[in-house]
């Protein structure tokens, strides 16, 4: 097997200081910022409605905890020269102002609502309420006849903003653009996030034995993630023994037996930026067939890195990846999610999305300063047991370097016999 580059993106520590250059917070804002307002202009976009979570995240810099993710119960507006404006729930439009005073006050951080996904009808008028405020800020701006960019929303909220005039376009595929290419303190925050991840996955590795549950290992990492710093796990697959194949895509209570095949993918946040990161193990002994499997995934990984080049083009990844039919699936989509990629950053899945389900028909270029992760998944002729690895890497202009860097060279075996 091939050796990926190892990361020298810098992971210096959850914490600021006053003795090392660390993240630019204030130049992370205003990057993130200026990216916005650069696509706005290439696509005609005289303002972007925000609902998604991870959008307002990334144009505000503000964000109350992840029980408020993506209910659509806060938006934010951003137009071509005006300060970023918050609508948040309740209070928290009074905290933006106390927690960042020279970017919030009175007049663009306030409460908002716009009924609780449904649980206050469009009688109560608060759909209206909000689609006139944001037809008041566009007027006043002189942008009430440019296009309105919005995300996602509610179909009452569409409603009452066609009912205004407003001219409403997917914003979407604006903010992913925008998203796309990585500052120097976004890939900090994202190798620290890997480098966390790095530790879970030690403890993952001592802590995996016949009797233990899929689930007591979700409990671990979620446990050590928040003691190391993350702001949010939003996933841990953990899956085991027949569950590997096909891959299920969520945890159960399974008690782990001897020989078991069991990987696992690590998604937390730290300051809002990501991780996806899978692994695989086998408990006490392993077979040939799934030492074949992890060879398989490996082979497959190895071929994908080797491509991550500015300037190369995603189908060019795709193809080094089995077609869909070749591991036991009926087409691409049902496939879908196993031999693949995608960008991570305040969100999950950012461009460019990486498969052979869309990427040969409609390629997308390798850019400098994309940080995206590969995945791949390789079911073992056993017919019960599969290997899943995933790396994620920066792309510089010498190609990519890998900051997910638990072994994954060899299969391990955990409390091997």
């Amino acid at each position: 097997m091939s050796e990926f580059p190892v990361a020298t993106t810098p992971a210096p520590g959850v914490m600021a200081v006053d003795w090392e250059q660390r993240v630019d917070f204030e130049r992370l804002r205003q990057y993130r910022l200026e990216r916005t307002r650069r696509q706005m202009e290439e696509d005609d976009i005289g303002a972007l409605l925000l609902f998604e979570t991870s959008n307002i995240r990334y144009v505000t810099s503000t964000q109350i905890g992840y029980w408020a993710f993506n209910k659509g119960e806060r938006w934010a507006l951003l137009t071509r020269n005006g300060r970023p404006r918050i609508w948040d729930f309740g209070s928290a439009a009074k905290a933006h102002r106390l927690q960042l005073p020279h970017m919030y006050d009175t007049e663009n951080s306030v409460g908002g609502n716009t009924g609780l996904q449904g649980a206050i009808g469009p009688e109560a008028g608060l759909h209206a309420r909000a689609a006139k405020e944001i037809a008041a800020v566009l007027r006043d701006e002189g942008l009430e006849n440019e296009r309105l960019g919005v995300d996602m929303a509610e179909t009452a909220v569409f409603l009452a903003l066609q009912k205004e005039g407003l001219n409403v376009v997917d914003g979407q595929q604006t903010m992913m653009k925008a998203r796309e290419i990585k500052n120097q303190d976004e890939i900090v925050l994202l190798t620290q996030a890997s480098a966390m991840v790095d530790g879970v996955y030690q403890d993952i590795f001592e802590a995996l034995k016949p009797g233990v549950r899929e689930s007591d290992i979700v409990a671990l990492a979620h446990a050590r993630l928040f003691e190391m710093g993350s702001e949010f796990v939003e996933a841990i697959n953990s899956i085991a023994g027949e569950r590997c194949s096909p891959h299920p895509h969520v945890f159960s209570d399974r008690i782990i037996r001897p020989g078991d095949q069991a990987y696992f993918d690590i998604i937390h946040a730290y300051n809002g930026y990501r991780t996806c990161y899978y692994r695989t193990f086998v408990v006490g002994r392993a077979t040939q067939a799934q030492r074949d499997a992890f060879k398989q995934a490996r082979e497959w990984m190895d071929a994908a890195i080797e491509l991550v080049k500015p300037g190369n083009t995603t189908d060019m990844i795709a193809k080094v990846w089995p077609r869909a039919e070749e591991f036991g699936f009926e087409d691409e989509m049902d496939a879908f999610g196993l031999q693949f990629g995608h960008g991570v950053g305040v969100g999950l899945h950012e461009r460019p999305i990486i498969s052979r389900l869309n990427s040969l028909d409609d390629p997308i270029e390798i850019k400098e300063g994309m940080y995206f992760a590969l995945e791949t998944y390789a079911p073992a002729k056993d017919g019960r047991s599969a290997a899943r690895i995933e790396e994620m890497m920066v792309v510089t202009k010498d190609g990519p370097q890998v900051t997910t860097l638990f072994p994954c060279e060899e299969l391990m075996v955990a409390n091997e016999y």
